[in-house]
């Protein structure tokens, strides 16, 4: 599935020749900061680090714009395959989870553009995928290692972007959890205790929560070499004061701001592009995959069930997730927000959607059918989309119609 995703996403990645939609903010930071010139300065820098690396390695070229966050894209497809399996050890469920995440339109169309997001929602599956490994290991020394991958990625996905950040929180609280289940809250003292033999509280406390940060400080060493204003290596709270402060300073208004609301519903999607190049109109929309977009807000409903009577332990974890990854934006003071801040709540629904599915297709009445309609309806769809989420050109100008269904999708 990884592999394919790839194919068809590499397939045209440096069409427009030029920056579209927000590449205009980060390509240029990425080009700036190989200068150690500041730039964009209210985001972390990891995302930008990774931009800077490419054009660095093969050149100012679209190409290099877009394969960075591209290969991140296709591998953090691969880890939320890899972290559905080891969270639940249903095979079907994990194949669906992928094809739902791969055809959900929104992990496509980030994968493509250079933008911050991909990074960060990337090696937050990452984490996770190494986090659920490290519950499964059968060793001390390779749960070790799993924890210390888990907290690399964490941190560096917090250092790409700060969406994540709830996500991150997860498996730290996850761990405490389970010590609580297995020993009370009798937290520490019987030599051996769980979730995992051999590693204490304290230590578990050092993978999922200093070591992220200290990954996450590590990725702003560029800002403290600028040759203007140079972040200070002690100076952690001056720094996030001023970005915190730069982002609450975007308050005028913009034609593709949404809400959260809008965003389950798939009310408002953005207009990545929508030009004419060479003679030839060309469009990408960043838009959900309606099929699976919406019937996961159906399975949200069966997988409160399924969590709270019958116990499902994994859908539960997806649900909180999904529900933490989309709370941080409702309670956020952010004034200005948009549609791909949906890209991490939504690959979390096609988990949920991906239990509901499964557990549809073990009934043996006429309602599995429902399960194998709405796998093919939503693959169905990404095909029929492709074109409008890929940059195609198209036969003429008012063609877009074509996929434009609602008022409000224009």
């Amino acid at each position: 599935m990884a592999g394919l995703f790839l194919a068809l996403a590499l397939f045209r990645l440096a069409e427009p020749g030029r920056y579209y939609f927000d590449e205009v903010h980060y390509v240029p930071a990425a080009l700036k900061l190989l200068d150690l010139i500041p730039a964009n300065r209210e985001h972390p820098m990891f995302a930008k680090e990774v931009i800077a690396g490419f054009i660095a390695l093969i050149g100012d070229r679209p190409l290099a714009w877009r394969i960075g966050p591209l290969l991140f894209g296709t591998f953090g497809l691969f880890a939320f395959a890899r972290f559905v399996w080891l969270l639940s050890g249903r095979r079907r469920a994990t194949i669906v989870a992928a094809v739902l995440l791969a055809t959900n339109f929104m992990w496509f169309v980030q994968s493509r553009i250079s933008m911050l997001d991909m990074v960060e929602a990337a090696l937050c599956m990452v984490g996770l995928w190494q986090f659920a490994a490290a519950l499964r290991a059968r060793t001390r020394g390779a749960a070790r290692g799993h924890l210390a991958a888990a907290g690399i990625a964490l941190g560096l996905s917090l250092g790409a972007k700060w969406s994540s950040a709830p996500a991150l929180m997860i498996p730290g609280l996850w761990f405490l959890a389970l010590r609580i289940r297995e020993n009370g809250w009798k937290l520490v003292g019987r030599k051996g205790a769980g979730p995992i033999p051999g590693i204490s509280l304290v230590e578990a406390a050092f993978w999922l929560g200093l070591l992220p940060l200290l990954v996450y400080w590590a990725t702003y060493a560029p800002a403290m070499f600028y040759t203007v204003r140079p972040t200070s290596p002690w100076g952690f709270i001056e720094q996030h004061r001023h970005m915190i402060a730069l982002q609450d300073s975007v308050k005028k208004p913009h034609p593709y701001r949404s809400y959260w609301y809008q965003w389950m519903v798939d009310w408002r999607p953005i207009w990545y592009q929508f030009e004419n190049i060479d003679g030839r109109q060309h469009g990408i929309v960043m838009l959900g995959n309606p099929v699976s977009m919406i019937a996961g807000l159906f399975a949200l409903g069966w997988g409160l069930w399924a969590s709270l009577l019958r116990a499902r332990r994994d859908v539960l974890t997806v649900i909180l997730l999904y529900a933490s990854t989309l709370g941080i934006w409702i309670v956020n003071g952010k004034p200005i927000q948009f549609y791909y801040h949906y890209l991490l709540p939504g690959a979390f629904l096609m988990a949920v959607l991906a239990f509901a599915l499964d557990a549809l297709w073990q009934r043996k009445d006429r309602w599995r059918h429902l399960a194998t309609c709405t796998l093919v309806g939503s693959v169905g769809l990404f095909v029929l989309f492709y074109p409008i989420i890929s940059g195609a050109p198209l036969p003429t100008k008012e063609f877009y119609n074509f996929w434009m269904w609602f008022p409000n999708w224009r």
